[in-house]
């Protein structure tokens, strides 16, 4: 049999026998007892992995539907889009299509958002929202989620939507604890689960804010998530078969123990990372704010970055990003979220060197 391209990009990534199973068990209804039994079954750990005493939603959707969501939720007078790579600067256009006002705190990307500039500009009076992705997954720079957080905490009336798409439950983010009003993340990064599934948790003050906020839509009302979570339900039809594949997930994931995953995390984040600087290659992002879950290489050698995925792929079944956007070809990207271990990730690495 022909073995499979192993992925090894920033997301999707591999998905295990284990979680398919799951994917596949007998499908329930969405609005009978069998359905709110599962939700609440998974409710406790979920909450626990957000660092959240609020309701965790599922939603239906890639994680893009809840950011553009939390957009319609939240904003009113204008919101500060933090800018640093593909997926944070494409948040500033989705606030405009969605008729906010929106200005953007743009920093070259491979940089981090700084927290004495969002001081600078929430000081201004003009924000109510800000948006910040914690893990910017195009330029593999992680941004200072403490320290943003604790400049925050001086406006009370401005909102703080984090994306953490690419690092929930990759690295510990405790919601509660950082005063964050929407937390966000996709399943089919670090969670290694399919694609096409969201979820995310909201704060009273960000419920507050909503209930004010008119042309909410139905499909994200944050309002409507409440209500139906209240009863275990969701507003529209879920995936069930993503439910499923979830609830093995996190038995797996709190069966490891949460320090060991983020320690497990940590541990092949260093081994790429040893890795790049073994082979003279050197990193996109700036020093002390490089992701832990993907490593986004600058391509310093002037290699053919296309024609040396391809290689890995056709030789060693594996796939690698070439780098996204306006950074194809002068980047790489390599991933070590989800269930890799030191083991695959050496294995990667080995494959990596043999194509170089």
């Amino acid at each position: 049999m022909q073995p499979h391209d192993k992925l090894f990009i920033p997301g999707p990534v591999e998905v295990s026998a284990k979680t398919w199973a799951a994917f596949s068990r007998p499908m329930i209804g969405h609005r009978g007892e069998d359905f709110k039994n599962l939700y609440r079954s998974i409710h406790p750990n979920l909450q626990t992995l957000f660092g959240t005493k609020q309701p965790v939603f599922l939603s239906t959707s890639s994680a893009w539907g809840v950011m553009e969501a939390s957009i319609r939720n939240l904003v009113d007078r204008a919101v500060l889009c933090c800018m640093c790579g593909a997926f944070s600067d494409k948040w500033s256009d989705v606030a405009k299509r969605c008729g906010k006002n929106a200005e953007a705190l743009q920093v070259d990307w491979g940089k981090h958002i700084d927290h004495k500039v969002v001081d600078r500009q929430l000081a201004t009076g003009k924000f109510d929202t800000v948006t910040l992705i914690h893990n910017e997954t195009s330029t593999g720079v992680m941004n200072p989620l403490g320290e943003i957080c604790c400049i925050l905490a001086k406006y009370p009336d401005v909102t703080l939507i984090v994306d953490t798409v690419s690092s929930f439950s990759g690295v510990k983010i405790d919601m509660d604890a950082l005063g964050i009003d929407v937390m966000l993340t996709g399943a089919q990064k670090a969670l290694a689960l399919p694609p096409g599934f969201s979820l995310f948790s909201v704060s009273e003050r960000a419920f507050a804010r909503a209930e004010k906020i008119p042309n909410r839509g139905f499909y994200f009302d944050f309002l409507e998530f409440r209500k139906q979570q209240a009863q275990w339900m969701t507003p529209s039809t879920p995936s069930i078969a993503h439910i499923h594949a979830l609830q093995s997930k996190l038995d797996e994931i709190f069966e490891e123990g949460l320090d060991a995953r983020f320690d497990r995390h940590s541990r092949t984040n260093v081994l790429v990372h040893d890795w790049v600087r073994r082979t003279g290659f050197d990193f996109f992002a700036e020093q002390g704010f490089r992701s832990k879950t993907l490593t986004c290489v600058k391509n310093n050698k002037g290699i053919d970055v296309l024609a040396f995925a391809k290689k890995l792929r056709e030789r060693h079944h594996l796939v690698i990003d070439p780098g996204y956007g306006k950074i194809r070809g002068q980047t790489f990207r390599l991933s070590n979220m989800g269930d890799e271990t030191e083991e695959t990730v050496s294995y990667l690495l080995a494959c990596i060197d043999d194509v170089l």
